[in-house]
């Protein structure tokens, strides 16, 4: 992924922190390089931030830059 990092907001973050606290499988959508929405069903294993974006990663070895979810467990990234 090329773009510029667009930051989410506090309170998805803070989500996401949950999440990984809690090491359970949760579904997941997220855009990938190409646009296309993916779906995953993993555990968030980290969050964290790289070179001025934010970051995760997940069971399946996949790491995902924030900006690129859509939804995490029926919360939609949109709607914060």
């Amino acid at each position: 992924m090329t773009s510029e990092y667009q930051p989410i907001s506090c309170d998805f973050h803070d989500l996401l922190e949950v999440h990984a606290t809690k090491r359970q499988a949760t579904d997941i959508q997220f855009r990938d390089a190409g646009g296309q929405l993916q779906t995953r069903n993993a555990v968030i294993t980290d969050v964290f931030a790289k070179e001025g974006a934010d970051y995760l990663t997940l069971s399946t070895g996949e790491t995902l830059r924030l900006d690129q979810l859509v939804e995490v467990d029926k919360a939609k990234l949109a709607d914060y």
